[in-house]
């Protein structure tokens, strides 16, 4: 099992990976042409990736590709469509960096409110300016919007609550009564939420659904001179409705993400946010603690692990959800060498597509249930040719509607 690592893990998952049998390669750094170029040599059955995008060049140049790994949350680097296509599983590592995020959140918030940074500034320029600089607003009381309540944004709202803070939250699949059992407010839609906020905290993850929700809208309904924090993805935001609210609103904003972010871990950076006196940013730090790396590292040893030993992937974000079968056939059959190749057979011969297959080992390894989602009903001709296929190692044969 070849297992090629393009960007940083944990110094012990080459290790682990190699415990379960893999070949491990693993060359940082590589983008563009010169991955795939890579890929296209190594051949690997497994690519973990941390930052790295996958292309579709990228998922083709590498024929044995059978598993992509993003070691992180979010799979928005990796081409999904392709991926899907050549019937690679693409999976992630959600919630193993929500505490790191989240700390980094609180981090940006505590900055905007008592002006750390700015602080640090001035101290390294030789200017001691406690009048200009030395007095904020405080945290306890104040409310503390959240828009996206998932893994992270609920560990954001524990650390917040903590702080002694109220919390508002909108969020897909939260309901009155969850917020309400972990002491939130809950708000239907992001406006709602934002209404009244001192400070709001980004955490959807990015789907079309999502993409640029947080705009004009949103920040129209903020109040002047609230906090504005996005540790999550840049594609969430509109960063000119943003830059118009710093600018009219006095909006003060905690970035970790933003739309123009090198590849490269060191680089040029010239996003047009960069010079706003009214944002402070990092560098896409979020999930860089050990803590979270070395939980991520865990999680891809795991998943290689399930992947090794023929269970289900976990994680997978491009398995269908529904399929285009229309009926289950049922075949009770013993279990011999050759019974199922006999039915798939049967199956080809009438032009019938398999979209799904089960097959069910009873006790004593003696007799087997097969559940076959299919394309079409079979022909009562098509039933009696299944039951002749293996003679008497078929049982019965059955169909139900999918």
């Amino acid at each position: 099992m070849r297992i090629f690592i393009a960007d940083k893990l944990a110094s012990f998952a080459a290790g682990r990976l190699q415990d379960l049998g893999g070949l491990v390669t693993t060359e940082t750094g590589l983008a563009g042409p010169a991955l795939t170029a890579r890929l296209a040599a190594l051949d690997p059955e497994v690519l973990v990736v941390r930052s790295t995008k996958v292309t579709a060049a990228d998922i083709a140049a590498a024929p044995s590709l059978a598993l992509v790994i993003r070691a992180g949350s979010g799979v928005n680097t990796i081409d999904l469509a392709a991926a899907s296509e050549r019937g690679v599983y693409v999976t992630n590592c959600p919630g193993k960096n929500a505490t790191a995020v989240a700390e980094l959140a609180m981090g940006h918030l505590l900055n905007l409110d008592r002006r750390i940074s700015d602080n640090v500034a001035s101290l390294r320029e030789g200017k001691w300016d406690k009048k200009g600089l030395g007095t904020g607003r405080g945290l306890r009381t104040r409310t503390l919007a959240i828009i996206g309540l998932g893994q992270i944004g609920g560990e954001v709202a524990r650390l917040a609550q903590a702080f002694g803070m109220k919390v508002v939250a909108s969020s897909y699949e939260l309901t009155p009564e969850d917020a309400a059992a972990r002491g939130i407010q809950y708000a239907a839609t992001p406006e709602q939420a934002v209404a009244g906020a001192d400070a709001v905290s980004v955490h959807l993850a990015l789907v079309p659904e999502t993409k640029r929700r947080i705009g004009a809208s949103v920040f129209e309904a903020m109040k002047n001179g609230a906090y504005f924090l996005n540790t999550a993805r840049a594609e969430v935001v509109d960063h000119g409705a943003l830059a118009r609210a710093i600018a009219e609103k006095g909006i003060r904003a905690g970035l970790d993400v933003f739309d123009a972010e090198p590849s490269a871990g060191q680089a040029e950076f010239t996003d047009a946010l960069r010079d706003n006196p009214g944002v402070y940013g990092t560098c896409h730090v979020g999930a860089s603690t050990a803590q979270a790396e070395e939980a991520v590292a865990e999680e891809v040893v795991r998943i290689v692990a399930a992947y090794r030993g023929g269970q289900p992937i976990p994680n997978c974000v491009n398995l269908a959800s529904r399929t285009q079968a229309t009926h289950v056939l049922v075949v009770r059959h013993a279990d011999r060498v050759g019974v199922l190749a006999g039915v798939l057979g049967v199956l080809r011969q009438a032009g019938i597509n398999v979209q799904d297959m089960q097959n069910i080992i009873f006790a004593g390894s003696k007799a087997a249930c097969a559940r076959i989602h299919i394309v079409g009903e079979p022909a009562a001709e098509t039933l009696e040719q299944i039951r002749a296929a293996a003679g008497d190692a078929v049982f019965s044969v059955g169909v139900t509607p999918a």
